[in-house]
């Protein structure tokens, strides 16, 4: 996947927020969850505190001291339950001192006693070396005024062990929770940025020839149907230019044969004049050379313009690939022998193909034309037919200057030449090819080439047989 597509991006960002939210909330749930569980717990052991006070001490004084020890023995029996029992008189003599719990996790004797004059309510967390002790502290006083300080823990040990199931649940849940997350939040920006794609797919489909198509628009209501309600408008002035230009360039190029025929009839006539000088003479055959080429030009326009109207579909018929090579070879081959150029032609049998015969005749005109003229005396021009998966490949190559490759992405457009000088020398507009290719997309057909400098072209055209061209037609 391409790291730097708008689809990985948003996923990438999603995934980091959704990730940086889940930790967030997994500490957060983890500080709340132990400051609830230790409030709870000091809240049990201050009730036992309030017990013991008011059940125990407040109906006790001084003398009755060691009742007190044996009746917290045999009512909470702190040692068993693995709790923290402490009682202590204001002035600091120990009255009762629990030992040590049964699982060992915490010692009494090293729990520092408190210091504090007013310790009604107090509670305190001690971090002993096997484990924290939470206690609960409690002020009394006896039936002689006798005042206690009552002090009540438990150990931590099960609020950690909480804690750390839930930092496991929570290291094992979030990563699935985040990849699911992430899952579905590739499914949402595929969906999101699918009408993109729909529309990037039509948009490749629409060209010249089928401007009358648009965009599929999505009903959302936000920034997508604006764009593609937006590029559709972009489509149809599009459409409204290209169509002006094409009608401007078919209507120029009608109107101007007839007036170059009459400037080319009444140029030939006055090079006839026998009583005209040499120089004059010369000149009307430059200017009359400028009018043939002129001409060219103005034909070569107006039957692009016949064929973007599509006036290549009108007369199409089953033809024999082979014999309209081989015979428009054989009628170029004099144009090859005045530049002492050999045509080799070597062909499939009955190689059918569905399209204007003479529009295909012009392809192969153009393309044997282009590989003599530019082929050097004593050159080869090899054409040959042939059938190829269900296509038929006609091809042109020949061992003449070639094709610099910076030029061949752009030899079929219109008016370009790869040499504009030696162009004008040999009559060429650089319309041939621009013909060749758009009578090639009328056919369905696909015209490449491939050419080295100093070693020739190759052109190459690949059209469906007769039964495939009828199906893409219809």
């Amino acid at each position: 996947m391409n790291p730097r597509s708008l689809r990985l991006r948003l996923v990438a960002w999603y995934a980091g927020v959704l990730t940086i939210v889940f930790v967030l909330l997994g500490v957060l749930t983890l500080f709340f969850l132990q400051h609830y569980l230790e409030a709870n717990l000091l809240d049990t052991q201050a009730q036992r505190a309030r017990q013991i006070a008011a059940t125990l001490l407040a109906h006790a004084g001084a003398n009755d001291e060691p009742a007190v020890r044996t009746q917290v023995e045999n009512l909470y029996s702190p040692e068993a339950n693995d709790r923290f029992i402490r009682i202590t008189r204001a002035d600091g003599q120990l009255v009762y001192a629990s030992g040590a719990p049964k699982d060992a996790r915490f010692d009494p004797a090293r729990v520092p006693p408190l210091h504090s004059g007013d310790i009604d309510g107090k509670s305190r967390k001690v971090r002993g070396p096997d484990g924290s002790l939470l206690i609960a502290a409690l002020a009394a006083t006896g039936t002689d005024g006798t005042r206690y300080r009552v002090e009540v823990g438990a150990a931590g040990a099960p609020i950690e062990a909480t804690l750390i199931h839930v930092l496991i649940m929570l290291a094992i849940g979030l990563p699935i929770a985040v990849c699911v997350a992430v899952a579905g939040g590739f499914v949402l920006v595929r969906r999101a940025l699918d009408p993109v794609e729909r529309m990037a797919r039509k948009a490749e489909e629409i060209t010249q020839h089928n401007l009358s198509e648009r965009l599929p628009v999505v009903r959302s209501g936000d920034e997508l149907e604006r764009l593609s309600v937006s590029l559709n408008h972009m489509i149809s002035r599009l459409e409204e230019a290209i169509h002006g230009s094409k009608q401007f360039v078919a209507d120029a190029s009608h109107e101007l044969r007839t007036p170059l025929t009459v400037m080319r009839g009444e140029l030939e006539s006055l090079a006839q004049d026998g009583q005209l000088r040499g120089e004059t003479r010369e000149a009307l055959g430059s200017v009359l050379e400028e009018v043939e080429r002129l001409a060219e030009i103005v034909e070569g326009l107006f039957a692009l313009s016949r064929l973007d109207a599509g006036e290549a579909h009108s007369e199409w018929v089953r033809f024999d690939l082979t014999e309209l090579a081989a015979t428009t070879a054989e009628q170029m081959s004099l144009l090859a022998e005045d530049k002492r150029v050999s045509v080799a032609c070597e062909s499939s049998p009955a190689v059918i193909v569905a399209g204007d015969r003479a529009r295909l005749k012009q392809v192969v005109v153009n393309l044997l034309d282009n590989a003599i003229k530019y082929t050097p005396s004593g050159g080869r021009v090899a054409l040959s037919v042939r059938r190829d998966n269900g296509h038929a490949v006609l091809e042109i190559a020949d061992n003449g200057v070639g094709i610099p490759a910076d030029a061949l992405p752009h030899v079929f457009k219109r008016f370009f030449r790869v040499d504009d000088s030696r162009s004008r020398e040999q009559g060429g507009a650089g319309l041939g090819l621009s013909i060749v290719k758009s009578i090639c997309t009328a056919h369905s057909a696909v015209v490449e080439v491939t050419s080295a400098p100093g070693k020739g072209s190759t052109f190459r055209i690949k059209q469906p047989l007769a039964e495939d061209a009828a199906a893409h037609s219809r």
